[in-house]
């Protein structure tokens, strides 16, 4: 029977009375595309990271932070480049995009990111650089990381879709490989609808993500119409239409300004899941360990039809029926057609993205839900496994 109660939309976002007035002021101002809501944006997470705000890029999305990032550290054609299977496939994508060829290594089943051992089998001659994703929020193992990519001489990029908040060891993440990359898409952690960053630990590198954002220009739309009056651009470059407008920033500036607060919601909700599951047989996600910050991007459930009388998919419709909307994070990449057709990939391939991707389901966790929100799911949860 379907619930006649609201719909609870996975992934929603905390917006408030500061970022809609920051967007009517972008529009009463005229100035709509790249310009100083952009630059202020970029020095606040540049704050934020603790780096040189020379260092940090606002594009259009973490999918152009990271094309953009692999070809300013000059990974072309032939190249190889690892990482994990269960990631979303623009990860994939952009290292397809870049002209290399990706490489999977399968994860480590307790903490869902790439397993170290299983990077350093996939090493080749070929290989250039790994992009390491912090699923869910979860820093990978980058001690291991970083000493493999030193041993063998490779490039390490973080895929920090999830893990704005989260550190490692107590570095930031996006700050320990050579590039950083950041999504600020509408269902993540800091909210611009679409949007990303790239943080580079080189400045030379930085100015060329730029101008690869931008058409391949010298100079953005700020640095030409602004009040200084008008200069000349040259093209320098082939580059992308990868920039973020004001419009975007407006929103981000504010977003990123009570992150914090929005972090301590989210965990507060992550541990009454956790608590609220522990007698149920299903499989929660790993808590952080002691060295480690979690952004608490994702709270996932492993549905094991061999544990449950109900697989993942029906409890995905069970949920549905309750006006619970629910995410997949992710099925495994060689799940997908064109990644066999292309590669040859099989899921069996990767036993362990394999099986978590055919469990895994993600409740809502968004700092906007209210506490009978989180108990109405909680309660749905339970009900549909017992």
């Amino acid at each position: 029977m379907e619930s006649n109660e609201k719909l609870i939309v996975f992934g929603s976002p905390k917006i408030g009375k500061k970022e809609i007035d920051e967007v009517i002021h972008s529009l009463e101002s005229g100035w709509l595309g790249s310009g100083p809501k952009v630059a202020k944006f970029e020095s606040d997470f540049a704050v934020y990271k603790d780096v040189s705000s020379e260092n940090v890029t606002a594009v259009n999305s973490c999918t152009a932070a990271l094309h953009i990032a692999m070809l300013s550290a000059g990974i072309r054609d032939g190249d190889e480049v690892i990482t994990t299977p269960m990631t979303f496939c623009a990860t994939v994508n952009s290292i397809i995009h870049a002209g290399a060829r990706p490489v999977l290594a399968d994860i480590d089943p307790e903490s869902l990111n790439i397993d170290p051992d299983q990077i350093e089998n996939h090493i080749t001659d070929k290989t250039k650089a790994m992009v390491v994703v912090h699923f869910a929020g979860r820093p990978c193992d980058m001690d291991r990381i970083t000493h493999i990519a030193d041993k063998y001489n490779i490039l390490v990029i973080e895929d920090c879709a999830h893990a704005i908040e989260s550190e490692y060891c107590g570095k930031k993440t996006g700050t320990i490989g050579q590039f950083g990359c950041f999504s600020f898409y509408v269902t993540k952690n800091v909210v611009t609808g679409e949007g990303g960053m790239v943080i580079s630990q080189e400045k030379e590198k930085s100015d060329l993500i730029r101008v690869l954002s931008l058409h391949g220009m010298d100079k953005d739309a700020w640095h030409r119409f602004s009040d200084d009056g008008y200069k000349h651009y040259h093209v320098t470059q082939c580059g992308f239409k990868y920039n973020m407008m004001d419009l975007q920033a407006a929103i981000g500036i504010h977003q990123l300004s009570h992150v914090e607060i929005n972090w301590k919601r989210r965990q507060d909700i992550w541990n009454l899941y956790q608590e609220a599951f522990s007698d149920l047989p299903v499989k929660c996600p790993k808590q952080p360990d002691n060295h480690m910050r979690h952004a608490y991007h994702l709270f996932t459930l492993m549905i094991d039809p061999q544990q449950l009388n109900i697989c993942r998919d029906e409890f995905l419709n069970q949920m549905a029926l309750k006006n619970i909307g629910l995410g997949v994070h992710y099925l495994s990449i060689p799940e997908h057609p064109y990644y066999q057709n292309s590669f040859g990939w099989k899921p069996e391939m990767f036993p362990n993205a394999m099986k978590v991707g055919r469990q895994t389901v993600s409740l809502p966790l968004s700092p906007k839900l209210t506490n009978d929100e989180v108990q109405r799911i909680i309660n749905a949860v339970r009900n549909v496994v017992c």
